[in-house]
């Protein structure tokens, strides 16, 4: 079985574990709107999803 020879050093084990990171989410104006959205998802504003009515909104 395969044993490390020398202790790992903490910089070492943190520049292997410095690409470990959360990615922006992509956001785009609505179409419709132009609300911010998520890409791919129905707009929370208008109900839009690309050129097709889903949701309806309700507005007070």
């Amino acid at each position: 079985m395969a044993v490390p020879k020398r202790k790992t050093s903490k910089a070492r084990r943190d520049k292997r574990r410095a690409n470990w990171k959360i990615s922006v989410p992509g956001i785009v104006s609505c179409e419709k709107c132009g609300e911010a959205k998520l890409s791919h998802r129905v707009c929370k504003k208008c109900g839009f999803y690309g050129n097709r009515e889903v949701l309806k909104i309700e507005e007070d």
